[in-house]
């Protein structure tokens, strides 16, 4: 595999390769292996998960100003679209390690140097224009519910969102479209970007993989779309710093997964 990622360019998508059915057991494994990976690289894996969240709260809150508060929860769910991207150093990490010896501190970087890393600043740009179209259905249908006025305090605001009618329906319809949008990113992504990593493909056929890959064990992942958000939502407890954690492990574990479900 360390021989894939440094072949020339030319002559990409010669083969298609053989998708594996997964069950349950083999996203326990992964996560088992994922929290195995980061107890192993603990130094590398916090450098990358606590850099991602506070750059993603500072850039929503450039663009939105004011008017960030009825977008906090779109954001904080957000980052499940574009966690795949933040994983690409983890992946690397796995990768690195299954083949034995040293990791060095910047092993985390080397993938910028890959053949297919023009290939995975697309996939990341498309997960980047995803996600800001959910911020955008996310705010249409608050203010087709709310209006367009600002919410006085965080106080009042979570209180006509917990208590009133209104915010029952923003609830049940803003997690019902949350639910398809992380469900079309987790099909695009959950194998393209480790494949990406892991072998000389273009972006066509690693998204081709990916979406095989979700279509052949539809049930189990979508209960590791449910496992994902989990981690997230404990992740974000307190103020962000338990991603610190979570998305190490889950970086690491999609990578195991990755190799459970993709074959030669």
């Amino acid at each position: 595999m360390a021989k894939l990622t440094t072949m020339p360019t030319a002559g990409l998508d010669l083969e298609i390769p053989h998708i594996r059915h997964i069950r349950t057991a083999d996203l326990r494994d992964a996560l088992r292996l994922g929290v195995d990976d980061f107890r192993a690289m603990p130094t590398h894996a916090l450098f990358v998960a606590v850099i991602y969240p506070i750059l993603g709260v500072l850039l929503a809150a450039m663009i939105f100003g004011n008017n960030i508060l009825p977008l906090l929860f779109p954001i904080m769910a957000g980052f499940g679209l574009l966690g795949p991207v933040a994983a690409i150093g983890l992946y690397e990490l796995s990768r690195l390690r299954e083949q034995g010896g040293d990791i060095p501190l910047s092993a985390a970087t080397q993938v910028v140097r890959s053949p297919a890393i023009g290939s995975i600043a697309l996939l990341g740009l498309l997960l980047l224009a995803i996600f800001l179209v959910w911020l955008g259905v996310a705010q249409a249908l608050y203010q087709s519910i709310f209006g367009s006025a600002t919410p006085a305090s965080l106080t009042a605001f979570v209180r006509e969102v917990l208590t009133t009618p209104k915010g029952w329906t923003l609830i049940i319809v803003g997690n019902a479209i949350g639910f398809v949008f992380s469900m079309a990113v987790l099909a695009l992504s959950v194998v393209s970007f480790p494949m990406l990593v892991d072998r000389h493909v273009g972006i066509a056929t690693a998204i081709q993989t990916s979406i095989r890959a979700f279509a052949t064990s539809p049930g189990t992942m979508i209960v590791w779309g449910l496992i994902v958000s989990a981690f997230l939502l404990i992740g974000f407890i307190p103020f962000f710093f338990g991603l610190a954690v979570t998305l190490p492990i889950l970086g690491h574990a999609t990578w195991h997964l990755y190799r459970r479900i993709v074959g030669p």
